[in-house]
């Protein structure tokens, strides 16, 4: 009786395990394998889940509210919506597109014969606007939240050691506490079957035995 308690106990243990593993590494690894994918089938487009995207912070014109090696959240929006002291992410015309930029804007410009529209951005960390006006079509999102420090991690993930880490570990920890769990459920039905095996034998020996002393009585 004991040893099944403890059995059990290990059970419970193993499942605890599994659960954990499961609500920590199984949405990273699907939100990591989600956006790797994205990115490399749309190059040219930043990757997003859900109509939000992570970018990482490299510089630190935003300091003191968003700090280099930070993970920010942006809300994927259309330029057109805009609007002054927004936090915006988008493709920095100074860098001809080739870079992202997060900055704060300090003014909506309409042209009033095109109805182009383009704003003036800054970085609160920084003495003076940015020189080049940000057009309505290079704006990706507008900032929702950051995670201090998540950029480094980010970055790591989408390295080769960090998708070993980050991918190739994870799945075999869920691989390896599988096997385990069905050897010990295995295991454990075939205890028990042959632990009813024994009784059933037991009891027909029994009956047996019983069965020859009453044929010997007579």
């Amino acid at each position: 009786m004991e040893t099944k308690n403890k059995t059990n106990i290990k059970n419970v243990i193993l499942n605890i395990i599994g659960v954990v593993l499961c609500v920590i590494l199984l949405p990273i690894l699907i939100i990591n394998c989600t956006l790797i994918v994205k990115g490399a089938i749309n190059e040219d487009e930043v990757p997003a889940l859900g109509g939000y995207a992570p970018l990482i912070v490299l510089s630190e014109s935003m300091e003191p509210d968003i700090e280099a090696g930070d993970l920010i959240i942006v809300k994927i929006i259309d330029g057109e919506d805009v609007e002054e002291d927004m936090v915006i992410s988008f493709y920095d015309p100074e860098s001809n597109n080739s870079s992202i930029t997060t900055h704060k804007v300090e003014e909506k410009i309409v042209d009033p014969e095109t109805g182009a529209i383009s704003f003036k951005t800054k970085g609160i960390n920084n003495n003076l606007e940015d020189r080049l006006e940000v057009p309505a079509e290079n704006v990706i999102g507008v900032y929702v939240t950051n995670i201090p420090g998540m950029g480094h991690v980010a970055m790591f993930m989408q390295s080769t050691p960090g998708l070993i880490v980050c991918v190739v570990l994870p799945l075999a920890a869920f691989i390896t506490y599988d096997v385990i769990r069905k050897k010990k459920n295995d295991k454990a039905k075939q205890s028990d079957m042959d632990k009813l095996k024994a009784e059933l034998e037991a009891l027909k020996a029994a009956q047996n035995a019983s069965k020859e002393n009453e044929e010997t009585e007579e």
